[in-house]
């Protein structure tokens, strides 16, 4: 059977179009190795056919769209995970709470890092370790104690 024939009709009586891993990866532009691993965490289960060569049908397609969509969220693979494994809303929309959390709490890091590089991009001073401001941070950071000595 190559990837594209159809398969035997399914419980419905309609041909069910089956694609290969190559042709599933191509399609999404992923290696075959991604869905490989996906299946094996979980996330994923093809059809095997006689040969034990994995099938994938249209269900399976909508499954890699919601899981790279996912990923684009920012989820990890055991979120996503958790979110397939329930059908129960409120877990559902629990479990995107704590991910909008770590989301959040990660944005607001990113915001810090960029407000100190720019802050050191908009020093008035040619090399920003000699700035006063730069250096009281440093001296606020460190604590007290001695005096800090700068190079």
């Amino acid at each position: 059977m190559k990837s594209n024939d159809p398969a035997p009709p399914d419980d419905s009586g309609a041909a069910r179009a089956w694609l290969s891993i190559g042709s599933v990866a191509e399609r999404f532009g992923l290696a075959p190795h991604v869905l490989r691993h996906w299946e094996a965490s979980g996330l994923l289960t093809p059809a095997r056919d006689p040969a034990g060569r994995r099938r994938y049908g249209t269900g399976d397609l909508v499954r890699v769209a919601v899981i790279l969509r996912a990923k684009e969220a920012g989820l990890s693979l055991d979120s996503i995970r958790s979110l397939a494994a329930t059908a129960d809303p409120a877990e559902r929309r629990e479990t995107l709470r704590v991910e909008a959390d770590a989301l959040r709490s990660r944005i607001a890091a990113a915001q810090a890092s960029l407000a100190l590089i720019e802050c050191a991009l908009d020093c008035d001073h040619e090399d920003f370790t000699a700035c006063a401001h730069f250096r009281q941070v440093l001296t606020e950071r460190v604590g007290a104690g001695p005096r800090l000595s700068f190079p």
